[in-house]
């Protein structure tokens, strides 16, 4: 194989590893949108506290936790297949840069 094929194939690998990195990027921003629609619901519904003590901050946390960890859950399938997949190929790409010569990497 020439410098030029390797080149070319660690370009094609770059780019499938850009890829796979952007769809692990969308599966967080779909699960953060989840989240922010959940907020809302996530809140204290009671009318009536001002004369009392306020909500806590604590209640609220652990339900976002849950909520979150859950919609985490529906997804991690997907997650961990696209994390073992992204760190193939970097290992790929890895051993192709060894096979280049350093001064020819980006010509």
């Amino acid at each position: 194989m020439s410098i030029r094929d390797r080149r070319a194939q660690l370009f094609r690998m770059e780019e499938a590893r850009r890829q796979t990195q952007r769809q692990l990027d969308m599966i967080d921003r779909q699960i953060i949108g989840r989240m922010t629609a959940i907020i809302p619901q996530l809140r204290p519904q009671r009318a009536g506290y001002r004369r009392g003590s306020g909500p806590e901050p604590a209640m609220f946390l652990e339900r976002y936790r849950a909520n979150l960890a859950a919609i985490t859950l529906e997804r991690q399938h997907e997650i961990d297949a696209l994390s073992r997949k992204l760190a193939r190929q970097d290992a790929a790409i890895e051993v192709l840069r060894a096979r280049l010569p350093p001064d020819l990497m980006r010509a």
